[in-house]
């Protein structure tokens, strides 16, 4: 931790000096759930009908389901800094998805805020935000304990040989011949032991004591991300029903490592119902413990599906009514499944068409800590959450991706109200724009760029004004 008072040249962060064991009293816990490339209508709350997904409907029937939230990007390291750090695209530390990406000791980060309101503060799972001996491994961004995988290349192999205890390393060997330790099953474990840890005294028989630290656990599952791969009794109830064909994956995906699977549609649907089942367990754990009450859950998805394992996104409708998936800034790459569950403040089975998102993120939780924040991009949602108060409303939301690959490909998006305005840029090829009215259009499949230049012309002028240009992120165009 940086200190009670956090001063930095684009961030500022002040902490009220008053008495920490009365202030804490009453302060809850806080678990944030991601998936990794699941869709909005891969859960059934949001209509999907083919995966089960019992435990995270039950969050949405207890607590508050959120129709309009967008991802930090359309794919993992800058979705999840986005998410870290309440700053957009535009101008977060991390803005592509290459491996030696990293943030930086001057970055302030949803950890840091509750680690220094006096929260006990983890991450497990997948991490993507800085390599190890880098600034941005969790230990150095306020997190007090770390289990899983620092980069999400590393990430893509379900049976690792090897994944990091904070800063140590803990092998599994010829764990992906043997397939003896599932890492999703192992972050359940970590992160039930994680909550345990935080509420119990030695000796005290199980109980929970009144005098513990509240925690906050960011719990990111790598699930269903591809490689496809699970756990046979995950995809039982779901063999011989999805007409498997054999599986196959993209071109691309194959450059990238990704590896195939004889039956992806159930691995893919299975990967899904594992992780909704390990939910349970967390949600049971809280039962148990006399924490729900007083604990609010999150649950959310870094970007849209993918079909690069071998599971059709348009099979499982894995977008609803939505176009595109990850790597599109049409709304089925970054319009996701958001689910909280409070059962103390939140009412139960209330829908919000709230305009928000993961760069919101920070400031609601510093909302919640009652500490001021200032210089970031989002808006506190907590009035949303309670019911309580005017909710105010963001003029607009931003993404920029540059591209990972030689070949140009950058692209651009921003909604205001109805309006959505997206820049591509196809390899090699000049970039156009495109322009949809979402109120009447959320399958964004008629382009108005043409019958609204007045729109475009605005638009894509704040979208120019937004991007903080640097070495790292330029945002050229091809021809430009």
């Amino acid at each position: 931790m940086r200190g009670i008072t956090l001063v930095v040249a684009a961030f500022l962060v002040s902490f009220t000096d008053i008495c920490w064991s009365a202030q804490l009293a009453d302060k809850p816990n806080v678990i944030y759930i991601l998936a990794d490339d699941a869709g909005i209508n891969n859960i059934g709350a949001y209509g999907g009908d083919i995966i089960r997904t019992p435990n995270i409907d039950s969050l949405a029937q207890q607590g508050m389901l959120f129709t309009q939230h967008y991802s930090g990007s359309t794919v993992c390291a800058p979705s999840r800094s986005v998410l870290m750090t309440g700053r957009d695209t535009g101008s977060t530390r991390i803005r592509h998805n290459r491996t030696e990406a990293t943030l930086l000791d001057e970055d302030i980060t949803v950890a840091e805020i509750f680690k220094a309101a006096g929260y006990h503060t983890a991450v497990i799972g997948k991490w993507g935000l800085g390599q190890a001996g880098s600034p941005g491994v969790p230990n150095n961004q306020g997190f007090d304990y770390f289990y899983g995988f620092l980069d999400h290349e590393n990430a893509h192999r379900y049976y690792p040989d090897y994944l990091w205890r904070n800063q140590q390393q803990i092998f599994y060997k010829r764990n992906q011949q043997l397939r003896q330790h599932y890492s999703q099953d192992l972050f359940t474990q970590e992160a039930l032991g994680f909550i345990e840890r935080s509420v119990m005294k030695p000796g005290d028989g199980g109980q929970a004591h009144s005098t513990r630290r509240p925690f906050f656990l960011f719990l990111a599952y790598t699930a269903p991300h591809v490689d496809l791969d699970v756990p046979l009794e995950s995809m039982e109830p779901y063999l011989g029903k999805l007409g498997e064909d054999k599986g196959s994956v993209l071109p691309l995906a194959t450059i990238w490592g990704y590896r195939e699977h004889p039956t992806p549609k159930a691995a893919f649907a299975g990967m899904i119902s594992r992780m909704d089942n390990d939910i349970g367990k967390i949600l049971a754990k809280l039962d148990a413990l006399g924490l729900a009450d007083n604990t609010l859950v999150m649950f959310a998805s870094d970007n849209g599906p993918s079909p690069e394992g071998g599971a059709p996104i348009d099979f499982f409708a894995s977008t609803g009514k939505y176009r595109g998936g990850k790597r599109d800034f049409y709304e089925g790459g970054i319009r996701m499944p958001f689910i909280a569950r409070w059962p103390a403040k939140i009412p139960p089975g209330t829908t919000s068409d709230h305009l928000s998102g993961f760069v919101d993120v920070l400031p609601t939780f510093a909302d919640l800590l009652q500490v001021r924040t200032s210089h970031g991009d989002g808006i506190s949602f907590l009035p949303t959450l309670l019911g309580q108060g005017a909710q105010p409303e963001h003029p607009f939301l931003y993404w920029e991706l540059e591209s990972k690959l030689p070949l140009n490909a950058e692209k651009q998006a921003i909604r205001q109200g109805k309006w959505k305005l997206l820049r591509l840029s196809p390899w090699m090829f000049w970039s156009r724009y495109e322009l949809y009215n979402l109120e009447v259009d959320p399958a964004e499949l008629h382009d108005q760029s043409g019958a609204q230049p007045e729109i475009v012309a605005r638009l894509s002028a704040l979208m120019d004004s937004h991007h903080r240009a640097d070495a790292n992120y330029p945002l050229r165009y091809y021809g430009e």
